[in-house]
């Protein structure tokens, strides 16, 4: 017996000893990942790499954790674009940077007024006699715009330039919903307001057509300007007009192509723009390889350079994504998560306060909770200014009308002010399996609104009602902001979406500008000669930093590639379709209450991942095996 006990003494020993190694080799894990590199401040003479293994947003998400660490893959990659702007500007000015070098492998997209924003930063770089130079598998619209800023561009000879446009179809459900004998019970206010078309018809009605038509036609008429002024030579007009023979023209090679077109400068693989780059700012001595080049990376280059904070500071909130109750973001724009933000930063006695505004709008409470704590600013007697991104219509249109001057880009898409509900009921579809809906009320009211039994007349007069009295509140913020009748509100108003540059026209833009002017107009309503702007929400999660960092994403590690040739952009560009038709029917079968969202606003950049996907294929299935 005394021998067992020493045999079972040593095994718990060795078991104790085992869970204190694992415990030690993780905290030194942990260590390693917010240790490793780059280390902060490192700056090497030599490139600015920009190496954008993702999309160009607003405001980047935060991942969930659990979600992170359950993945088999890391997340797609998010950048702000102040941040790319202001890194651009930096390395105009610092001698340690011989050259800017865009690594758009990776790249899924931007919106128009990024681009625009990113590309002026990108003059400014070439106007210090520093290159840029850039280098993609295959270029569409926004990584071509970022391209046509650059010294040289570069492209894989397996590779080249699609250029498609601004629009495309969008999916109508009133033919499936008819079929499964689902009623959408729609309740709007506006001619153009067709975020509730693809639940009653089967195609767009004129009113939105003609709407749509003239947006698309000005934003593709901006996207065309910006690349002819800075590539001259690129022949838009073949390539836009004639792409069939364009391709063909060049044995359907779609490089050679591009190449042709002058659209691209230099065919060649990674290693050879690396080696190219080399030439111009020297080889990477920490790291000499086959197209290696000396280098700093995005984040290591704006650790290195942190913001100064002179004089008095002005207040930025920023509101991006769809607007929706509850705390959620960012990326997301949480009416109750950015009210409270306003409300805690009421201590810091901003001078001012500059609304940042990129959305396509959302749930009307959402959006009204966010502008009545925007109204609180207002009462303190500060100037309140809004900057418009690439969005700022419906929902994003209500937050700005405290607003005493509203500053936006000619590619801003914005107005859209009108109001929608929808309301599904099943009784059709039940009825078809002999299911019926009976039993005893006491008031008209009573079990309503029923979604099996079907919506009364009551029900639907009075969500009409409400529908109108909201749009009417709309437009009568609206008026109260830009100094307009009602009636004229009306007139530019019934949910119908303009360009900025249109919208300036109308009077619901004041100037044009990006987020700079809108900061120097504060700066000049309070007064002041000195002062620096403060990010609401804007600290860095360090957890989300660190499971980024042991999940592989940094600028020098990227997650596995995913094909970026001809047929895999027109397959991700599929794919985002159908992760938008599972959005659409998300939409319909959600509890969301009376909104104020665009449908015509396109997202920017990456196809986002649908949340509950797979409980909305679960949904779909089941409605499909009702018939």
């Amino acid at each position: 017996m005394a021998f067992a006990r020493k045999v079972w003494k040593l095994l718990v020993a060795i078991k104790d000893g085992l869970a204190l190694l694992f415990l030690i080799l993780f905290f030194l894990a942990i260590y390693a990942a917010l240790t490793s590199r780059p280390n902060i401040g490192q700056v090497q003479n030599g490139a600015l790499l920009l190496k954008l293994d993702g999309a160009i947003v607003e405001e980047p998400s935060i991942s969930d954790p659990i979600e992170q660490l359950v993945s088999r893959r890391a997340p797609t990659g998010e950048y702000r674009a102040r941040d790319v702007v202001r890194a651009l500007r930096l390395a105009a000015k610092d001698d340690r940077i011989k050259a800017v070098v865009f690594d758009l492998s990776r790249f899924t997209g931007a919106g128009f007024v990024h681009l625009h924003d990113i590309g002026q930063a990108m003059d400014e770089v070439r106007a210090a006699k520093k290159p840029i130079l850039t280098y993609a598998t295959l270029y569409a619209d926004d990584g071509m715009l970022i391209a046509a800023h650059s010294s040289e561009v570069w492209v894989n000879p397996l590779g080249g330039a699609l250029v498609l446009g601004p629009g495309g179809n969008q999916l109508f459900y009133g033919g499936l919903l008819e079929r499964l004998k689902i009623t959408a019970h729609v309740f709007r206010v506006g001619t153009y307001k067709s975020a509730v078309e693809p639940y009653i018809r089967n195609d767009m009605s004129p009113e939105s057509r003609d709407a749509a038509q003239a947006l698309y036609g000005a934003l593709w008429e901006n996207w065309k300007a910006d690349v002819a002024k800075a590539r001259p030579k690129a022949n838009l007009a073949l390539v836009g007009s004639d792409p069939v023979g364009w391709v063909r023209a060049s044995g359907g090679d779609v490089a050679k192509a591009a190449l042709a077109a002058g659209l691209v400068d230099k065919l060649g693989n990674e290693v050879e723009f690396g080696q190219r780059v080399a030439q111009v700012v020297g080889q990477n001595k920490l790291d000499p390889g086959p197209g290696h080049f000396a280098h700093t990376t995005l984040k290591t280059w704006l650790a290195a350079n942190k913001p100064q904070r002179p004089g008095k500071a002005i207040g930025v909130v920023t509101i991006a994504g769809e607007i929706v109750d509850g705390d959620a973001g960012p990326g997301t724009a949480g009416g109750e998560r950015i009210a409270k933000l306003l409300d805690e930063a009421q201590q810091k006695d901003f001078a001012a306060l500059v609304v940042r505004v990129d959305s396509p709008g959302g749930t009307i409470t959402g959006a009204e909770q966010i502008r009545a704590a925007i109204d609180r600013y207002k009462a303190k007697k500060i100037p309140i200014v809004v900057s418009m991104a690439n969005l700022a219509a419906s929902g994003g249109y209500w937050v700005s009308t405290p607003a005493q001057r509203i500053f936006a880009e000619p590619g801003t898409i914005t107005g859209s002010i009108g109001v929608f509900a929808v309301i599904p009921s099943f009784e059709r579809a039940l009825s078809e399996w002999g299911v019926s809906a009976d039993g005893v009320k006491t008031t008209p009211l009573s079990g309503q609104p029923d979604p099996i039994g079907g919506l009364s007349a009551d029900v639907s007069a009075m969500l009409q009602a409400n529908v109108e009295s909201n749009y009417g509140r709309f437009i009568g913020l609206v008026g109260a902001a830009r100094r307009k009748t009602p009636e004229q509100v009306d007139a530019i108003g019934q949910g119908r979406v303009w360009d900025g540059g249109t919208a300036r026209q109308n009077g619901l833009v004041d100037e044009f500008g990006g987020l700079d002017e809108a900061l120097a107009y504060a700066a000049k309503s309070a007064k002041l000669t000195e002062w620096h702007a403060v990010y609401l929400g804007d600290t860095p999660d360090q957890w989300a930093s660190l499971l980024q960092r042991l999940g592989g994403q940094d600028d020098d590690s990227a997650p596995p590639a995913e094909a970026r040739d001809f047929a895999a952009v027109l397959a991700q560009r599929q794919l985002g379709l159908v992760g938008h038709a599972l959005a659409g029917a998300e939409r319909l079968v959600g509890t969301r209450g009376v909104q104020a969202y665009c449908l015509e606003c396109p997202a920017p950049g990456a196809r986002q991942p649908v949340k509950g996907d797979l409980t909305l294929l679960a949904r779909a299935a089941q409605m499909l095996e009702l018939k």
